[in-house]
């Protein structure tokens, strides 16, 4: 298993992700994107699996800020320009990809291991 979680240390969801596979010792690779943000081959590759439009946090508060809720906006653009608008966390898992908190897909990762 090749594990990358995806997300911020300030996110719920991404530390609970975290703490899913520390449980488990399964070994991952934390990625924070406020500190290292998306590059345009990562966002192609999560994007083969999940649309750029259900990436999009429209509940955060980054899209919030950015008064995103008023605009029509290329979301692929928004979020290769900050990539902390994103649904977190993102794990991945080779081709495998989801989005959000998702313990019962991780499980069948772990048991077709």
């Amino acid at each position: 298993m090749n594990i990358q979680v995806v997300g911020t240390k300030k996110s719920s969801d991404t530390r609970k992700a975290e703490r899913y596979f520390k449980e488990r010792r399964i070994p991952f690779h934390f990625r924070d994107v406020s500190e290292k943000p998306l590059s345009e081959g990562e966002l192609d590759n999560i994007c083969r699996k999940i649309s750029v439009d259900e990436l999009v946090d429209t509940e955060g508060k980054e899209y919030q800020r950015n008064n995103l809720q008023y605009m029509v906006i290329d979301a692929r653009k928004e979020i290769l320009r900050n990539s902390e608008l994103i649904r977190m966390p993102v794990v991945r898992n080779g081709n495998e990809v989801t989005v959000g908190y998702m313990p019962e897909v991780w499980a069948k990762w772990i048991s077709a291991k």
